[in-house]
């Protein structure tokens, strides 16, 4: 790696401000996508502006119906929350299947979620609930969010301060992981309210998280896992690597959404 300049702001204005004035510079929190895309020559910055050191940034809370949860609250956090398991006992699952240990005590839901790495658990999560992503400049719903492949609608110098969940009824979250890699080589979420249904697929999207409308409506019919059975996928949409075809990516979704409405309220992790 190029030799790098480590900057630590105290506040989110003196973060941006770095962010403006430096040239090629990148925020890191957790470090777990961006450090090894640098490793691997995938990005190459110049300046590393650290959002650690910014105070009141990882609190949870809910008020409302909502659950909010603060942009740097580790991984670990998210799964012990007692809101989090009374709110959504499925996103506490979800958090608490991220990689591993050394993960989770070090990973932000902001830094994944900022990141949009197709592989990546809590997209599915902010795509499946409807939820608002908070920056320091606007507010942004999930389904105007994620672009394509660590693509989202951040601006430069845009700082994710929290992610704001409506609670459902009910929701469950299963994947498939590489026992390897611990990314889910497909991974859905799907999120009961009252007037409507949500289910977002991670892992599997050759652009990464997507909606599943078709299920979706089949779910608004028939809220069962037969419903998953009877889906027909694109697999012109789907994701083809080392790990898995896009045949196969299409069967495992199938299976995942069948298991995530058969655990409503809980996460399942098969590998």
């Amino acid at each position: 790696m190029n030799p790098i300049t480590f900057h630590k702001p105290q506040t989110l204005r003196d973060a941006s401000d770095l962010f403006t004035q430096l040239d090629n510079a990148a925020f890191v929190s957790g470090g777990h996508t961006l450090l090894p895309s640098m490793k691997q020559g995938f990005a190459a910055p110049d300046h590393l502006i650290d959002l650690n050191q910014i105070p009141g940034n990882a609190q949870i809370s809910i008020d409302s119906g909502c659950l909010t949860i603060g942009a740097m609250a580790r991984h670990v956090e998210v799964a012990s929350s007692t809101i989090v398991k009374n709110a959504i006992p499925a996103l506490a699952g979800l958090a608490g299947s991220i990689g591993d240990r050394q993960v989770r005590q070090r990973g932000t839901i902001g830094g994944s979620v900022a990141n949009n790495d197709p592989a990546a658990d809590y997209p599915s999560a902010v795509l499946g609930l409807g939820a608002t992503v908070i920056t320091t400049q606007r507010e942004i719903l999930a389904d105007d969010f994620f672009v394509s492949l660590f693509e989202t609608a951040l601006r430069p110098g845009e700082i994710i301060t929290a992610v704001r969940f409506p609670v459902p009824k009910s929701a469950g979250y299963a994947k498939f992981k590489s026992p390897a890699a611990r990314y889910p080589q497909a991974g859905v979420f799907i999120a009961l309210f009252e007037l409507s249904i949500r289910v977002a697929v991670t892992g599997a999207g050759a652009s990464g998280v997507f909606r599943l409308t078709q299920l979706e409506q089949l779910l608004a019919k028939q809220f069962d896992s037969a419903a998953a059975q009877s889906l027909e996928i694109d697999t012109k949409e789907l994701l083809s690597d080392l790990y898995a075809t896009q045949d196969y990516r299409a069967n495992l979704v199938k299976i995942m959404a069948g298991r995530a409405i058969a655990h409503m309220g809980q996460a399942s992790v098969f590998k």
